[in-house]
Parts: C-alpha cells; sequence; structure tokens
C-alpha cells in the first residue's frame, strides 16, 4: 500500500493459502514472486537477451478491469540458444493456425455473433465432417453406442451434478421458459447419466459404452479467447463407460488402445503421460481409490507407456490419466483424458443388479480423445503448417485447364473424381502458371493441367506438391493412384 502497487494488493487479497513468497535482492529490490532473479541486469548476457513487443492487456483478462501495458521479453543462457528460440518463434508464426485459417479458408470468428465462437467455412467443415467420420467409425468398431443430446437442460440438472456449486462462473446465466429455468450445458456428463438410468441395468449389460460428439458451451473472459484454442462453444469427443471394479484395468487400456489408433491416424505418435493420484479432498473410501488408481497403473504398464505420477493431482472425485500430443515443433497440447469418476454415480443415484440380486453403484469413467474438436483442429493446422495430407485435406485434387477451351473436359474429369469419392475441383481464368501458384498457395497436394493433348488422350498430366511431377496418366489411372494414396495414408 505504501508504494501504490494496487494489482498486487489485489492478488494478495485473493490468495488464501500459505505461504505467500516474497523475493528480495538485499535492501533495494524485492517483488510479489517464487524468484529467484539475478542481482543486476548486468549478470544477463547481453548477446542472449531481446525485448519483444508490446502489447495492451486487461488486468486478469477482463475487459471490465484497466487496459496495462505488457511487455514481452526473453533471455538465455547464451547466443545460440536465443537464435534456436527466435528461429523456433518464426516457424511458430508461420504456422500460427488463425492466420492459416484465414488464408485458406477454413474458419472465422464473426465479432458480429460474438467472441469465441466459431464458424467453420466450407473446407473446414469438409475436414471436420473427415474428422468425425473416423471417430465415429472407429469407436463403432471399439464397441461404442453413439449418442446425440440436447444442447440445454432444466437447470436443477446442474444442481444435482454440482456445476452450480463447483462451475457457476464458467456457466452463462439462465434462461427461464414456462416458468422454468433453463441452462446451456458446460458439460455432456449428465446427458449421459440420464441416457444410463433410462432402464435397470444388470451386472450382465457391463461394461456399457457411450460416446458423442456434444457442443458445450462455457463463458470465458474475452481477453482470454484466442483463435480455436480459448472458445466459448466447442465440441467435445465425449465418452463414458459405465462397468463394475473389476472391469476398470480392462477399460482404461482398451482406451488407451483407441486413444493411439486415433492420434496415430492424424499424425501423432509420441505423448506425454500423466497419472495423477488422490487429493486430499476427495469422495469415495480408500479401498475404492486404492483399486482404481492401481488398474490405472496395471493399464499404462500393460500398454508399455512410460508415465510421471502426480501425487494428489487427481480430481476429487477420481484419479485420472492425461495425455499431452507433441506437434512437429515438439510443443506439447492436453488433448487425451480418463478419469474415474466416485462422484457423479451417487449424486445421481444410479445403480445395477448384482448377481445376489441386490442393488450396488457402477464405476464411471469419463474418457476424451481429442478433447475439443476446434482445438483439435487447430493443432492439426499447426502441425501441418494447413499443408494437410491427402486424405486429409478439403480439396484433394485442383483440374487445371491450359485454356478454357479445355474446360469442358476438365468439368468431366472433376465429375469422374467426384463420383469415386475424391474431392475436387475446376479453376480456371487465369494463366496457367498462375493458376499452379494459386493452388501452390492454397496447399492443394494434387494439380491436374489438361491441354489439347490430355483432351486426345482422355488423360491428365499430375503434380504433387509432395512429389513433384508425376507424368501425364489416363484418368482411371489418376483416380486409382489417390484412392491407393488416401488407403495406405501417404502423400
Amino acid at each position: 500500500m505504501a508504494v501504490n502497487e494496487p494489482y498486487k494488493m489485489e492478488i494478495l487479497d485473493s490468495i488464501k493459502e500459505d505461504p505467500i513468497t516474497i523475493y528480495h535482492i538485499g535492501n533495494e529490490w524485492w517483488d510479489l514472486c517464487a524468484g529467484p532473479h539475478v542481482e543486476t541486469t548486468g549478470k544477463i548476457n547481453n548477446k542472449a537477451f531481446q525485448l519483444e513487443s508490446v502489447a495492451g492487456a486487461y488486468w486478469r483478462g477482463d475487459e471490465k478491469k484497466p487496459m496495462l501495458q505488457r511487455i514481452y521479453g526473453t533471455a538465455w543462457e547464451n547466443e545460440e540458444q536465443l537464435k534456436a528460440y527466435l528461429h523456433f518463434k518464426e516457424e511458430a508464426k508461420r504456422r500460427d493456425h488463425r492466420r492459416i485459417g484465414q488464408d485458406l479458408d477454413l474458419f472465422s470468428i464473426q465479432e458480429e455473433a460474438g467472441g469465441g465462437l466459431v464458424f467453420w467455412h466450407p473446407k473446414g467443415a469438409i475436414v471436420r465432417h473427415i474428422i468425425e467420420d473416423s471417430w465415429r467409425k472407429t469407436h463403432i468398431e471399439h464397441g461404442y453406442d453413439l449418442l446425440f443430446t440436447p444442447h440445454v437442460a432444466r437447470a436443477d440438472l446442474w444442481k444435482i451434478s454440482g456445476h452450480l456449486d463447483f462451475y457457476k462462473e464458467n456457466m452463462y446465466d439462465q434462461m427461464e421458459i414456462e416458468d422454468e429455468l433453463y441452462q446451456l450445458r458446460p458439460m455432456n456428463c449428465p446427458y449421459h447419466i440420464l441416457v444410463y438410468k433410462r432402464k435397470l441395468h444388470s451386472y450382465r449389460d457391463f461394461p456399457i459404452r457411450v460416446a458423442e460428439l456434444g457442443t458445450v458451451y462455457r463463458y470465458e473472459l474475452s481477453g482470454s479467447l484466442h483463435g480455436l484454442f480459448r472458445v466459448r462453444g466447442f465440441t467435445q469427443d465425449d465418452a463414458h463407460i459405465f462397468c463394475l471394479e473389476d472391469q476398470i484395468k480392462d477399460e482404461i487400456r482398451g482406451v488407451l488402445d483407441l486413444t493411439e489408433e486415433i492420434l496415430l491416424q492424424f499424425g501423432f505418435s509420441k505423448y506425454e503421460v500423466n497419472l495423477s493420484t488422490r487429493p486430499e479432498k476427495a469422495v469415495g473410501d480408500d479401498d475404492i481409490w486404492e483399486k482404481a488408481t492401481v488398474a490405472l497403473k496395471d493399464a499404462l504398464d500393460d500398454k508399455g507407456w512410460s508415465y510421471q505420477i502426480d501425487e494428489g493431482g487427481g480430481a476429487f472425485y477420481g484419479p485420472k490419466i492425461d495425455l499431452k500430443i507433441e506437434d512437429s515443433l515438439g510443443r506439447k497440447w492436453q488433448c487425451s483424458t480418463i478419469q474415474v469418476d466416485f462422484n457423479l454415480p451417487n449424486r445421481f443415484d444410479i445403480t445395477y443388479v448384482d448377481s445376489n440380486s441386490e442393488k450396488r453403484r457402477p464405476i464411471m469413467i469419463h474418457r476424451a480423445v481429442l478433447g475439443s474438436l476446434e482445438r483439435f483442429f487447430g493443432v492439426l493446422i499447426e502441425h501441418y503448417a494447413g499443408d494437410f495430407p491427402l486424405w486429409l485435406a478439403p480439396i484433394q485434387a485442383r483440374v487445371l485447364p491450359v485454356t478454357d477451351t479445355q474446360l469442358g473436359y476438365c468439368n468431366e474429369v472433376v465429375g469422374k473424381l467426384k463420383s469415386n469419392g475424391i474431392r475436387a475441383e475446376v479453376c480456371h481464368g487465369e494463366r496457367l502458371p498462375k493458376l499452379i501458384r494459386n493452388a501452390e498457395k492454397q496447399k492443394i497436394p494434387l494439380m491436374a493441367v489438361v491441354g489439347l493433348k490430355e483432351v486426345e488422350t482422355h488423360s491428365v498430366t499430375v503434380r504433387s506438391r509432395f512429389g513433384g511431377e508425376l507424368g501425364t496418366m489416363k484418368i482411371d489411372e489418376f483416380i486409382s493412384s489417390i484412392q491407393q494414396a488416401i488407403k495406405n495414408r501417404t502423400l
């Protein structure tokens, strides 16, 4: 108060737990910080230090609070480390999903509609469709039943689930409909429980696996919104497994296998895995916590994945496994999570009938593989720098006429490609070199050039972004090569 630091006073007031740390250097300098700090700036290598930018930022990300100036800088041990960092930063900037999303016309955030709400454009929507189709196919193969549930529910549902008690600041205001209060959903879990409760279950029914690509809505401060990575409305690849205690390990192992299968499809093979155990405040007795934690460990050991244990880092309702994927720049992104839940089954009083005709409480497992589709799409864009592999590219082949006199034949080629499940289009109206350059900028994997010779021989001359000139091919040969490349996930 004496030195007029109102923001630090606010931070101090918000700290409810000891210790509060203040770092000192002699009697000359101190700050509300854990430290450490160098004694003088002279100890920083001036060839390994750089101020980067200045930006305005709302205090604590809240647009109702004052706008402050934020200075960004970086310091390293030596000049080589600084150069490596700056190169990394430039590459990350080149891959920024917000810029690429605009350049390739994949998605937008329309301020007229509101911040943090994603509009999927036709090309982005095609990629999402491919992701969703692959996700659904894989889940059905792994024994999941698919669900579709509402986006709103009576507010009472969120009282039962506990979200109104523990999560209210992240939920939108309630709305009154015919004298009843309704609320946009922030989670899918209660809906899946209601589907479970629709009928009586026997122990013979387990495991029960349900999955949904469910859109949820969470309030985020406008200052914290960031492209596809932090939004207010997003779709989770949510699934819930209801099982018996002795089925936990096998179900977790099944989720790990499913997770690996799906992530590998999209080119992610390096993971960081953490197992979080019981915190101080938790629901459920010691015995079930021990069984569940051992089951998670055994499943990870059985899978052969290395992992770190985060002691006491679990949710209050159960232990969990978190998986971060590593992208092409070596950055790690939180995507997959597997959580055992001892809380919601009690809150919703869900039961099954055991072999002695007595009612018992099932185990509930929450799990997501991709996390949010919006965020995962953003990660995909940056991982590939918008240069999607052939099977995932929104437009797989662009047919280019040398002159407009070949346009009729080009349309025939596109029609045949589309009838064989290949995403293709014609582009014309410019000189051929510019058409090729535009296709390169749009990161189209394949270009099929058509001149008089190609029309006469019912062929196309193929150019690949990844393989250069591939020569002249008959239409059926071109189609066959694309289908084979998609099947093998090559190109």
